[in-house]
């Protein structure tokens, strides 16, 4: 397994559409080893997601975790979770703001109106399907992994620029000041 490097806004890569993987390509050796370093390296940057996109990979692959994270203390656990070409509806048209910090734009937050509630239908690791509604920040944590997918960024997401802060300001001036998501 390998630490990837992890795109930062402004590379090109992030703008890019991924392409779905093939059923039959789950399992061939690049996909598992892919997944396996995209986990590895969304651990060992406390991560709550990955998309591939973000290490360079133009392919529909997601993985999610979240376990006693430092960067979401508060967030509720999340097993490890590989989502390949997810398809994410929206179960209501009710739109919930919550903070958020992406890894390819390190040491920042905004908030972002997301749906509180989605289904996802998937694929695992294994190429069995997935098929689950998922709420609140798992909720959250799959369209911000899928927007990667779809070139978008969370900034792209946020309603008011000015709640764009530095990691730093965003724990001394905005973290007790509002209701935290993530």
């Amino acid at each position: 397994m390998a630490i990837l490097k992890v795109a930062r806004l402004g590379h090109p890569v992030l703008r890019k559409v991924a392409a779905p993987v093939p059923v039959g390509e789950i399992l061939s050796a690049e996909i598992q080893r892919l997944v396996d370093d995209m986990i590895e390296t969304m651990r060992e940057y406390n991560g709550a997601g990955l998309a591939a996109p973000q290490v360079h990979a133009l392919k529909q692959i997601c993985v999610i975790e979240v376990h006693g994270n430092p960067r979401y203390p508060d967030a509720p656990a999340i097993p490890l979770t590989v989502l390949i070409n997810p398809v994410v509806t929206p179960l209501t048209d009710e739109m919930e703001d919550g903070w958020e910090g992406c890894l390819s734009v390190p040491d920042m937050r905004g908030i972002v109106p997301r749906f509180g509630s989605v289904r996802l239908e998937a694929r695992d690791r294994e190429g069995n399907p997935i098929d689950v509604v998922a709420k609140e920040f798992f909720a959250r944590v799959i369209q911000h992994e899928t927007d990667h997918l779809n070139g978008i960024v969370y900034v792209d997401r946020m309603r008011d620029l000015a709640t764009l802060t530095h990691l730093a300001e965003w724990n001394r001036y905005w973290l007790g000041n509002q209701e935290q998501d993530e």
